[in-house]
């Protein structure tokens, strides 16, 4: 039986997390209201976040912004959480 969240980056019920996707308090709330697909969104948003800003995810000063990143994406906690600055989905880039 698949388990279903109320996803809080979709708005709308869909299917969730298999299992917790990052450790401790904030991984276990990720697990209970982000739905595969909304995890999917973040991802894509990690990347660029990790690309415009230079993040070794190695270094635990980076994970914490992550972190940051990761509230304010998910639940709009703090000042993180949006696209970087200027950016532009789909490489809308000069060419």
């Amino acid at each position: 039986m698949t388990r279903t969240v109320q996803c809080v980056v979709l708005k709308t019920e869909a299917e969730g997390l298999d299992k917790p996707t990052h450790p401790g308090a904030l991984g276990e709330r990720i697990y209970e209201s982000v739905s595969k697909e909304g995890w999917k969104q973040w991802l894509d948003r990690l990347t660029t976040i990790i690309n415009e800003n230079g993040l070794n995810t190695a270094d635990v000063k980076n994970i914490e912004l992550i972190e940051k990143h990761m509230l304010g994406f998910f639940f709009g906690e703090g000042d993180h959480g949006q696209a970087p600055a200027g950016f532009q989905a789909g490489g809308g880039g000069k060419k």
